[in-house]
Parts: structure tokens; sequence; C-alpha cells
């Protein structure tokens, strides 16, 4: 069975976690399989959204502890080597491809799977769902950048609430805390999510891909730095074919079509 299924069509690639009889937990061929999955969209220049969801009723339980607990039998200190082998470069590639990564949120999303979720630029949530930090269930604490974006989201002292205690939420408490994303039925969770992939993917994606580069780098940086950052942003995409075809259908009172270069 292959882990991680890859889709692409319209623009759009899907790319569906596959494990669904447990949960699409991160078992090593899943996360290997994804990390691969997902580096080949960001590589493919017919690609220009991606879309990642789950198969069956779960987004990810999140680690699969059954293989976790064989590997603390076998190797205590390697096993969470992981983190970096895995979770980082998964996380990282999530918000940082150049082109706009959608998570639809069809079920259960626990652990690294809420870390997966909120490192993608926007999400799409089931309303049935059921989220959950989970680490400190079982002694560990966060991983897949949570430290970082659910602070963003909610704010330091909510975080450490849902870290401290690792008790589920929903996506209606979610929002009210400051999660972004849509909710909607189950069954239009993968649905709106592509249909949104496809409007996206017919965007100015190097536009969309500077945006992305200047608000993950915005908390780092002093003003001036943002200022400077934006302008020299803003001067290599004023010499791209989308910018220039933009401005002469705004002119000419045209729709734009983008074709990504």
């Amino acid at each position: 069975m292959n882990e991680v299924l890859l889709d692409v069509a319209d623009g759009v690639a899907l790319v569906r976690l596959n494990r669904p009889a447990q949960g699409n937990a991160l078992n090593t061929a899943l996360k290997t399989a994804l990390l691969s999955a997902l580096r080949k969209a960001a590589g493919d220049e017919a690609v220009r959204a991606v879309v990642l969801t789950g198969e069956g009723e779960a987004f990810t339980v999140g680690q699969d502890l059954r293989e976790l607990r064989q590997a603390l039998a076998a190797d205590p200190e390697r096993a969470g080597e992981t983190v970096e082998k895995h979770y980082n470069p998964i996380t990282l590639l999530l918000a940082t491809m150049p082109k706009p990564v959608i998570a639809a949120v069809n079920g259960t999303c626990v652990g690294a799977g809420l870390g997966f979720a909120l490192a993608c630029d926007l999400q799409v949530w089931s309303s049935q769902a059921t989220l959950a930090t989970a680490f400190h269930k079982v002694g560990l604490t966060c991983d897949s950048g949570l430290s970082a974006t659910l602070v963003q989201a909610v704010g330091r002292a909510r975080a450490l609430s849902l870290m401290l205690q690792a008790e589920p939420f929903t996506p209606h408490q979610a929002a009210q805390w400051g999660f972004a994303g849509d909710i909607v039925a189950p069954d239009q969770v993968r649905p709106h999510a592509m249909a949104l992939a496809r409007r996206l993917a017919q965007g100015p994606t190097k536009a969309i891909a500077a945006t992305k580069r200047l608000l993950l780098a915005a908390p780092s940086r002093t003003l001036p730095e943002t200022l400077a950052a934006e302008a020299a942003e803003q001067t290599a995409l004023g010499c791209t074919r989308d910018h220039s075809a933009a401005v002469e259908a705004f002119l000419t009172r045209r729709k734009p079509v983008f074709t990504g270069s």
C-alpha cells in the first residue's frame, strides 16, 4: 500500500495520507513518503497550489505510538531522531513552499498533525474534527512548529493551556480562540479545499511566494529590515510577466490571467 497518494490536476497537487485503518498514524514509511511527495510538489512547475489531507476519518492521529514503542525498546536515545529527520523538514517545507498550501482537515488532527495543519498557509476544518496537542499525554513536548504556530494562532496563555492540559477541542472552539480557516461539513472539506486551491492556482504564484517569505520572516525583523525586504520583493516582482500583464489588464478593464511567470 502507498502510504501517501499524490495526484496533480488543474495546477493543484492533492497529497493524501493513506493509512486510514490506523488513523493515518505517522510511521516512518508514511513520514518518508510524505516528505518525498511534498518535495515533488514543491519542485513541479505545473503545481501552483497544494492540498494536504487524510484518507478515511482522520487527518492524522499523530505519531504511530506502536512504532515509537519499538524504537524506544531498541534504542531510547535514537527514538527521537524522527523529529529532525522527518517532522522538521516536513513542517519547514509546508511553511516555506513557494506556492500556497492548504490543510484539508477532514477529521481527527492530533500532535504533529496539528503542527502540520498550522504550518500550512490556509486551513479548512471539518466541523466534526477533534483537535488536540496531545504531547503531554505521552510525556513529550511539542514539535512540528507548534511552539510558534500555536502561540501565533491563539496567544501564549491559551497555547500554554492547550499544551499543558492536552485536552481535545473543536474547530469551533479554536476559531473563537483565534484559529483561521473555514469550518465546513465533513463531506465538504475536500471539495471546499480543492476549490480554494484551484482558485489560488490561477493567481500570481511568484507574488504569493514573496508574500509567504515576507510574513514568515517579519516577526524576527526590525521595521527597517522589513521595509527593505518588501522593497526587494516588489522590485523583483515588478519584472515578472504576471505583473506587467495584470497592469495592462487592469487598465483595459480585463480580468488578468496569471501564468505564474
